[in-house]
């Protein structure tokens, strides 16, 4: 169904097992489980999916191995365990990425974790090779029957010159170990999305629509399009809003805290020179703060971060200069004779985690595990998903989908563990089939098939920007719900992320949604004007 299609459908049929609020990765992740197993669910979102948080991960699909010092030994397990099924399942958007950490002691930090365990060690103290080693051996222990990925390497100060030549020579040692890359959080997420909404016509997802009030046993929702109401009435309500939980829950009359989000900041860099140096291998250590940060390969470009502030309004998560400041510094700890320049950044992008509210003294100590808090609106319950990590989504949503279940009395008929994910179905016999040399099987891995077929025999490219078709864009903006630009040069592609943005390419992206959606000269105008104000305030790019 379209968009239209579903709005008049709702009106029609108003009553729902599930409303999800959220279309981040937590709810989104719910949403496909409970469309798997038959539930009635509508999944809303105040902005497009994957627009919030989630749009904001590292591009990491990581077990966490720092959080084995908090003693939180189950999350890491689950988290190396998940990263795995995320490489499995989506296999055209989730790699294995060798990732390098650069080790200037050996016997520091032997008792960290007890004296943290103690209350005697609230701030960050210096890891050394030891204490690494055995977190890495545990580490690798908890995936070894998947067989995923290589076990972890230890290599001394001469073997890791050798290898990275620009390393810092003050670095002991090198311990390198596998976890993953994800090429575009986004696309994962709205191909999630599209899986779910497969399922039938009981799975519904719309974005730009909000919680506008409370009538009762009744949810009150505003299509943010054209200013409509559509009253639904679910059994129950999903709070997935992520940093948002707390303001959803005030909305709903709930006045309980949960939420006490932290700010993370990025850079996209065009370094060739700091490109060559990492190699393929992401750099994932301890700054000279304690702070742990990264160097991450991406295409052609390196992505830095991340910071970790306390926050109190999400919305005004922005990366400042002082976090550049940050972020160009600890590089050059780690390869100091590598200039790095703001005119090197092409992208920048922040977000807030969802994490529990804590009274921790160092924001590295708030647990990045997951928890359902439950309320009641009246006789629904709303269940509040707080914490988590984009790695561990899948398994937060089937302890949610489980419960969710067990309420609605709806017996469990499939999980998720092994099911691909959009273009990773088939994934192997396509590659095979296509010889995994097109740009569109990069792109969109057995999704490609279904966008030749619509391109059909001449597809036109873009003229300015050769490398994607007219069609290929008129397919994203009629098949994944794009509503605005927006969405489709920060969400549905990589355009603004790798900084290959110039004016004249909007203007021809948004004549094809004019095309698609039928705008006048008045409503694109617009729509070029909202872009360009996005992406000077919130990615400090100007066109």
């Amino acid at each position: 169904m379209n968009r239209q299609q579903i709005l008049e459908n709702i009106r029609e049929q108003p009553a729902l097992d599930v409303l999800i609020i959220g279309a981040g990765i937590n709810g989104t992740g719910t949403f496909r489980d409970l469309a798997l197993n038959g539930a009635n669910v509508l999944l809303i979102d105040r902005a497009d999916f994957c627009s919030g948080a989630s749009a904001a991960s590292s591009h990491m699909a990581h077990g966490g191995i720092r959080y084995l010092e908090n003693g939180e030994f189950r999350l890491v397990k689950e988290a190396v365990q998940e990263r795995n099924r995320m490489i499995e399942n989506a296999p055209h958007l989730v790699r294995p990425l060798p990732t390098t950490i650069p080790i200037f002691k050996f016997w520091s930090g032997l008792l960290n974790a007890p004296l943290k365990f103690l209350g005697l060690l609230d701030k960050p103290s210096e890891r050394g090779g030891l204490v690494i080693k055995i977190g890495l051996m545990l580490y690798d222990a908890y995936t070894a029957s998947q067989g995923t990925v290589p076990r972890h390497v230890f290599e001394g100060q001469e073997a890791s010159r050798q290898k990275y030549p620009r390393l810092n020579p003050d670095v002991k040692y090198t311990a390198t170990y596998y976890d993953g890359s994800i090429l575009s959080p986004e696309r994962y997420l709205i191909e999630l999305l599209l899986d779910a909404e497969a399922e039938g016509a009981h799975a519904r997802a719309l974005n730009y629509v909000l919680v506008q009030a409370i009538e009762g046993d009744r949810v009150v929702l505003k299509d943010k399009l054209t200013g409509s109401l559509i009253k639904v009435s679910p059994r129950l309500i999903i709070n997935a809003a992520g940093p948002w939980i707390d303001q959803v829950n005030s909305d709903l009359g709930i006045s309980q805290r949960y939420i006490g989000g932290t700010k993370g900041s990025h850079l996209v860099l065009d370094s060739p020179e700091l490109r060559s140096a990492i190699g393929d291998h992401e750099f994932f250590f301890e700054n000279r703060d304690g702070r742990i940060v990264l160097i991450f390969p991406f295409f052609d470009k390196v992505i830095v971060g991340t910071s970790d502030i306390p926050i109190e309004d999400p919305d005004a998560a922005r990366c400042t200069d002082q976090e550049v400041d940050y972020f160009i510094d600890f590089i050059k700890h780690i390869f100091p004779d590598i200039i790095i320049n703001r005119e090197q950044i092409v992208f920048r992008f922040c977000g807030v985690r969802p994490l529990e509210y804590s009274d921790a003294k160092t924001t590295g100590q708030i647990t990045r595990d997951h928890s359902i808090k439950e309320d009641r609106l009246g006789d629904i319950p709303v269940y509040s998903l707080v914490g988590g990590k984009w790695t561990s989504y899948r398994a937060f949503a089937e302890t949610t989908t489980d419960k969710t279940l067990a309420f609605l009395g709806i017996d469990r008929l499939a999980n998720t563990r092994q099911l691909p994910i959009g273009g990773g179905l088939d994934f192997n016999s396509v590659r095979d089939t296509s010889h995994g040399k097109t740009a569109l099987f990069e792109r969109y891995g057995s999704r490609c098939k279904a966008i030749t077929e619509y391109l059909g025999e001449n597809p036109q490219p873009l003229e300015h920007y050769p490398g994607i078709t007219y069609g290929e864009i008129s397919f994203l903006c009629q098949e994944e719900k794009v509503v605005h630009l927006d969405d489709l040069i920060l969400r549905r592609t990589l355009l603004a992320f790798l900084g290959d943005l110039h004016l004249d390419l909007i203007t021809e992206l948004a004549a094809i949604l004019a095309d698609t959606w039928g705008w006048n000269k008045s409503e694109t105008e617009l729509e070029i004007d909202r872009t360009l104000d996005i992406l000077r305030d919130q990615h400090q790019i100007n066109l």
